[in-house]
């Protein structure tokens, strides 16, 4: 994810009217989290207070550009939203992984169990659609029910790939731009249908730029360390989850290229395969097919101001900075 201090650069840079916007979504998501009994509250209300530097809603606005103004009311809803989809996503991940730990705190379902997790994630959704509903824009509903059918189509393809060492690269690309690149093209095209902008184009940005993410996100799981990821080395692989890092190495070191993931006992065993991955120069690969990603992304920008142009292309170094 982008660092606070380039996220700060975007705002400075987007001028004067996106700070409060994005103090209006805080409030709207604060709202939103509450009024269904006090459990689904607390727990939904954590899970969006934890919710990092709030990227997705950012590209609503940067989407809109110097027009976000006129449209100030319709692109809040549409980033609480996608800012709710997100922690929705989240928390139903973590049910299904048995996650104890996301972004360095305790999970839903590790702190209040599966039924409460999983009603908190659904609290979540539903309240995303009924955030857009109510503005009566049906291209916001179908935008954000793409997006929503995407994540759960990718979810499915990690299910049936789990333990699978030989899952092909095409395949896991897709992957990610299911789960992960589809709410951010979500985001670019909710934040452009507001303000009448070129919505395809920056969707289309906003989908390349969620690849990237998701590819260097799964070298940090491979990279480490626990302080900067909030969990253990090599996550993915004790969940059965075959990345970007593992896929390059094994072309290149053969033995893991058998690895039993299922066998892998502890977190220690984890961190072994990640070692090993290493040593075989693949997350130096993998940043820099990211990286090429990148660069396509910002290819595909359409013809915009100036000052558009420049605030995207900061979120697309952004996404990369954290991982230099």
């Amino acid at each position: 994810m982008a660092t606070a201090a380039t996220l700060d650069a975007v705002v400075r840079a987007a001028g004067p009217q996106l700070g409060p916007m994005m103090e209006r979504v805080e409030a709207r998501l604060a709202a939103l989290a509450s009024g269904h009994g006090p459990v689904l509250a607390r727990h939904g209300g954590a899970t969006i207070a934890a919710g990092g530097k709030r990227l997705r809603p950012l590209l609503v606005f940067l989407a809109a550009g110097e027009e976000a103004a006129t449209a100030a009311d319709r692109l809040v809803r549409a980033a609480a939203a996608v800012e709710l989809i997100h922690s929705a996503s989240l928390v139903h991940d973590d049910v299904l992984d048995r996650a104890p730990l996301r972004r360095g705190q305790p999970t839903v379902v590790a702190v209040a169990g599966r039924t409460v997790a999983t009603a908190t994630g659904d609290l979540l959704f539903s309240r995303a659609f009924a955030e857009v509903a109510g503005g009566g824009e049906i291209a916001d509903v179908r935008a954000l029910s793409a997006a929503s059918s995407a994540l759960a189509a990718g979810e499915l393809m990690q299910r049936a790939d789990a333990w699978d060492v030989g899952v092909p690269l095409e395949r896991y690309v897709e992957r990610c731009e299911l789960k992960t690149g589809s709410l951010f093209e979500a985001a670019c095209r909710l934040g452009a249908l507001a303000v009448g902008g070129p919505a395809d184009e920056l969707a289309a940005f906003g989908r390349r730029i969620g690849l990237a993410f998701q590819l260097l996100d799964d070298v940090l799981d491979v990279s480490g360390p626990a302080s900067r990821t909030g969990k253990a080395r090599g996550t993915d692989l004790l969940d059965g989850t075959v990345t970007l890092p593992l896929i390059v190495a094994r072309e290149r070191d053969p033995q893991l290229a058998a690895v039993d993931l299922q066998a892998l006992d502890g977190e220690a065993a984890a961190e072994a395969i990640c070692d090993r991955i290493a040593a075989t120069g693949a997350l130096v690969e993998a940043k820099r097919r990211a990286l090429d990603v990148v660069a396509e992304a910002k290819a595909l920008l359409p013809r915009l101001s100036p000052r558009q142009r420049a605030t995207l292309e900061l979120v697309a170094d952004g996404v990369v900075e954290r991982y230099a």
